[in-house]
């Protein structure tokens, strides 16, 4: 039986996301940048703290399959991580290591560790709708781009506030212009538009289910849908999540992957 170690890196890669995973209008533009900032920074932090441990289910839909892992994971800081897949039964065991901008992942169906290149960086991973540039990137979009309030006011039924981010010329980002959309009372996201550079939109990230998690109030499912295939999707759900808890060094370590 020929293993496909390639499908394996690209099932386990695309994981990183979730680690990452996680405004009043006024006549002054001093207070709308100000507010705009703290929009920005609460949606980068949404899911971030000391320290993180947690259950997530990932489905993955396209018109020719769907895929769904249940994945147990663990961060600290911006650029520690481990994650482990718990099922289906022939992934099990599966594990990705991070430790800045260094990856392994580790295949128990031939015991063996590998590092990803760097030339499967930019790569879109077995059909899912993420980039490996999504799932390691330690950008802030308050760095990366210069951003302003541009709504204010009811859309969909709800008070939304609107952020619109244009790339600064030097920063490493691929969009065009990224618009934040979140509710106007506590900037918890509802979704974000992802444009190309000719200003395009190219796919739509949706948060949804808002509600206790760990001890915080957060978006349970977050679901990323492609402009040109708007049949197919993926789609994170939170099971479980515990924020600044103390976990050991070994925690990240190479040899935990094989645990």
């Amino acid at each position: 039986m020929q293993l496909n170690i390639g499908s394996s890196i690209k099932r386990i890669v695309l994981l990183w996301l979730l680690l990452f995973f996680m405004v009043p209008v006024s006549p002054c533009p001093a207070k709308q940048t100000l507010n705009a900032r703290k929009i920005l920074d609460r949606v980068d932090d949404l899911f971030r703290g000391k320290s993180s441990k947690g259950i997530m289910t990932m489905k993955i839909v396209t018109v020719h399959w769907t895929r769904t892992l249940k994945v147990e994971w663990w961060s600290e800081g911006k650029d520690k991580s481990l994650m482990r897949i718990l099922a289906p039964k022939k992934e099990k065991g599966t594990a990705t290591l991070r430790v800045g901008n260094d990856i392994w992942n580790y295949l128990p169906k031939v015991n063996r560790i590998i590092k990803l290149p760097s030339s499967m960086m930019s790569a879109s991973w077995m059909g899912s709708h993420f980039t490996n540039d999504d799932l390691v990137k330690e950008s802030r979009m308050a760095e990366d781009y210069t951003f302003e309030l541009t709504f204010r006011g009811k859309r969909d039924k709800g008070e939304i506030l609107e952020v619109t981010c244009l790339p600064k010329p030097d920063a490493p980002v691929v969009w065009g212009k990224v618009l934040v959309v979140v509710r106007s009372g506590d900037y918890l996201p509802l979704k974000i538009l992802y444009y190309d550079e000719e200003m395009k939109l190219v796919r739509t990230m949706y948060f949804s289910d808002i509600g206790p998690l760990g001890n915080r109030t957060l978006p349970r499912i977050m679901r990323i849908v492609p402009e040109d295939k708007p049949h197919e999707m993926t789609e994170i759900t939170y099971e479980k999540m515990t924020f600044d808890l103390a976990l050991p060094a070994r925690t990240f370590s190479i040899r935990s992957l094989r645990r």
